[in-house]
Order: C-alpha cells, then structure tokens, then sequence
C-alpha cells in the first residue's frame, strides 16, 4: 500500500518560509496527483494546493495564493510545498495525500501522509 511521509514542517517566524516535502519510500508517485492539506486546531482539514500526475496543472486555495507553490520532482519522487511569507494563520498540521485522476482540493483522496506541524508563531 502506498505510504505518504511528509516532512519539512517546524517553527518559523511569521513572514518566514518553509519548504515541505512529501515522498512514498519504495513506491512512484509519477502517476498520482498530490493534494496539500492542512488542519489547525478545532478547524476543518482543508485543501491548500494539488499538483497532477504531470505536474503541468496545479491549484491552490485563495488564501495561500502568491505566498505557496507546488512543485514534483519526479525523477526523486518527491512534491514540494514552498511556503514563503508564512502568517500564523497558517499555523497547522500539513498532510500530503495522492490519487489517481484529476488535481483537485476536496478530500477525495485514497492515500494520506501521518502530517508534520507547521507553527507559525514570533
């Protein structure tokens, strides 16, 4: 089964940056697209950029537009999650997830990472 390991997360200063990453030790991710999501305390999961299988198409929730990018490296297996200009409302638990089919940011997802922690906080 595929196994999401998401890692990068930390604290950091509000308008830091953080780069996160998402890889499936043994597995591809070529054929998968990969949803960011995040979760903060006594919030609703919510989608915050995907990427396709390809990595030509790519979307991202209006509150993270111009600050987040998403990018695959597909020779390493990895997607990237660059956050810059970090405010603590971005403060979360940060889950990669793949599918098979079109990007896409509700939660219809089949695989999920365990999440790392981002805190924004000065």
């Amino acid at each position: 089964q595929l196994q999401l390991v998401e890692s990068g997360g930390g604290l950091v200063q509000p308008g830091g940056s953080l780069r996160l990453s998402c890889a499936a030790p043994g597995f591809t991710l070529r054929y998968y697209a990969i949803g960011w999501f995040r979760q903060a305390p006594g919030k609703e999961r919510e989608g915050v950029s995907c990427i396709s299988s390809s990595g030509i198409k790519t979307n991202y929730a209006d509150s993270v537009k111009g600050r987040l990018t998403i990018s695959r490296d597909n020779a390493k297996n990895t997607v990237y999650l660059q956050m810059n200009s970090l405010k603590p409302e971005d403060t979360a638990v940060y889950y990669c997830a793949a599918k098979l089919g079109p990007c896409s940011l509700d939660n219809e997802y089949s695989y999920w990472g365990q999440g790392t922690q981002v805190t924004v906080s000065s």
